[in-house]
C-alpha cells in the first residue's frame, strides 16, 4: 500500500470519527486563550471579543501581537468548519513561527478541537474541513487560493505592497477577516497608509513597549541607551518615522507648501500668466 493511500485512509478515518464523536463544545476566542494558558492583556481581550472584519495591530516587539493572532486563527480553524486560514509574512521562516503558535494553541484544546487529518511543517487540515497554511511573502504563492476565511499578514510593514494588493480580492466573496500586525517601518507602504488613512472600518490597536506589563521598565531604559534613537522609537515606541533614504522630513515638506502664493506659470512652462 502506497504512502499516499495510507494518508488518504487516515484522513477518511479521522473524518468518520469526527462525525461519530459526541458534539464538542464551541468555545469562544477568550475561552480558547484560557485553554491555552494565555492570560490576555486588556487590549488582547478587546481584540478577542471584537467582531471587526479588518484589524490592524501597531504593536511593540514582545507585546503579544502574534500570540493573540494565533488564538484567533486557532479559534477560526476549530469552530468554523471549512475555513481556509492563510498565514503570510515577508519570509517563510517568519510565517512558520506564527504557524507554530497556532499549532500550540490547537494542541492545547485537546478533544475540544476537531482531529487533524493532515499535518506538516507548513500545513494543517482538520476533519471539519478547515485548513491552516503557512506561506512566504511572495505574490506567486497566493494566486491559487480563493475565499479565505482569515488572512493574517505578519510583519506587515515589510510585506511587499504588490502581495497585499493581490490578496485583498480573495476576500470579496468570502466575507473573510484580514489582520495586519507589525512594528512600523517608516512612513511608507500599505501598512502605514492603512493605519493613517484606512478609514473607520479598521479595528486599530496601538501598543508601545511601555504598555506591556511583561517588559521590565528598567530593561526598557537600558535598551533605550543601547540602541539608536530611531530604532528605539520605531521598535518600542511604534512611531512611524521618515525612511532613512528620504532627504527631507514629511513635516518639513508640508510646511514648505502654501496655497497663498500665486504660481509663477499657469498652464505649463512657456505660458506666462
Amino acid at each position: 500500500m502506497s504512502a499516499a493511500t495510507v494518508a488518504t485512509l487516515r484522513r477518511d478515518v479521522a473524518a468518520i470519527r469526527a462525525r461519530l464523536a459526541p458534539d464538542r463544545p464551541v468555545l469562544t476566542a477568550p475561552e480558547v486563550a484560557a485553554r491555552a494558558g494565555i492570560v490576555p492583556d486588556r487590549w488582547q481581550s478587546d481584540l478577542l471579543a471584537s467582531e471587526a472584519r479588518q484589524m490592524i495591530l501597531l504593536c511593540s516587539r514582545q507585546s503579544g501581537k502574534s500570540t493573540v493572532t494565533a488564538v484567533l486563527a486557532a479559534h477560526q480553524a476549530a469552530y468554523a468548519p471549512d475555513s481556509l486560514i492563510l498565514l503570510l509574512s515577508p519570509s517563510l521562516r517568519q510565517s512558520g513561527e506564527l504557524f507554530r503558535k497556532v499549532r500550540e494553541v490547537l494542541a492545547a484544546l485537546g478533544d475540544a478541537a476537531p482531529p487533524a487529518t493532515e499535518t506538516s511543517a507548513l500545513r494543517l487540515e482538520f476533519a471539519n474541513g478547515s485548513r491552516v497554511l503557512s506561506l512566504p511573502g511572495r505574490e506567486a504563492t497566493i494566486r491559487g487560493f480563493s475565499a479565505p476565511s482569515l488572512i493574517v499578514e505578519d510583519e506587515a510593514s515589510r510585506v511587499d505592497d504588490a502581495l497585499h494588493t493581490a490578496l485583498r480580492p480573495m476576500l470579496a466573496t468570502s466575507g473573510g477577516r484580514l489582520i495586519l500586525l507589525s512594528t512600523p517601518w517608516g512612513k511608507r507602504g500599505h501598512f502605514y497608509e492603512t493605519w493613517e488613512r484606512g478609514g473607520p472600518d479598521w479595528h486599530r490597536v496601538r501598543v508601545t513597549a511601555a504598555d506591556v506589563p511583561r517588559i521590565d521598565p528598567a530593561w526598557l531604559a537600558a535598551e533605550r541607551a543601547a540602541v539608536p534613537d530611531h530604532v528605539f522609537r520605531a521598535e518600542y515606541g511604534v512611531e512611524f518615522l521618515e525612511p532613512d533614504d528620504q532627504a527631507f522630513r514629511d513635516d518639513d515638506i508640508a510646511a514648505a507648501v502654501s496655497t497663498d502664493v500665486q504660481p509663477l506659470f499657469v498652464g505649463g512652462f512657456g505660458h506666462a500668466a
